[in-house]
């Protein structure tokens, strides 16, 4: 199990520009979290980046993430990511346990929406706050599809403040902001808000 293997699957399954970069955002939150509670951030890296990659082919549930459970087992992924991977899904009788499931659930919806967020304004995510996220929450109207308690409830579970959390991975996706297009209003780059766990949970 390597991270260029798990790229590898990623676009080969998905061609979406904005769901591959959500995922990059998710991986680049859980490799941040892996650092920061002393565990394999190689392992709780490929978790953010895979936990997807089914999407787009199945996203309907139960289907995603159980076609892509099916395939990361025949291509020798350890159950333990596999479980996290299916724990995401709040559909699925997948209890999340282990720190590295409750890190995915706490990432993934919160990382589509501040990639929301970030889409809005001028400089992207380069000076965007935990604050400004905040507001943005507590307007309904905004990324509507988004479940503002499954972020409240991920960052209860992992035992981490909300605005600390927000903030945290925030200061997680800023290092690739290029990457995720979130550099700011300039260009291509900036185009497709994509919150895939919304609409398949």
């Amino acid at each position: 199990m390597n991270r260029d293997e798990a790229w590898q699957l990623v676009c080969e399954y998905t061609k979406s520009e904005s769901l591959r970069r959500h995922m990059l955002a998710v991986e680049a939150a859980m490799r941040a979290y892996a650092r920061k509670f002393g565990e394999d951030e190689e392992k709780w890296g490929i978790v953010g980046l895979l936990h997807d990659f089914d999407y787009e082919r199945w996203p309907n549930p139960p289907d995603h993430p159980l076609k892509g459970a099916e395939i990361l087992r025949q291509r020798g992924y350890p159950e333990d990511v596999i479980y996290a991977i299916k724990s995401h899904a709040d559909y699925l009788d997948c209890p999340r346990i282990s720190l590295m499931d409750k890190a995915l659930y706490a990432c993934d919806e919160l990382a589509g929406f501040i990639t929301a967020v970030a889409l809005m304004r001028p400089n992207g995510i380069l000076d965007l706050t935990a604050k400004s996220v905040i507001k943005k929450l507590k307007q309904k109207s905004f990324a509507a599809g988004v479940n503002r308690d499954d972020i409240r409830r991920g960052a209860e579970a992992l035992g981490v403040d909300l605005k600390e959390h927000i903030q945290f991975v925030i200061d997680a996706m800023k290092p690739i902001a290029e990457q995720l297009g979130l550099t700011g209003r300039q260009g291509p780059g900036s185009e497709g808000e994509h919150t895939p766990s919304t609409a398949s949970k």
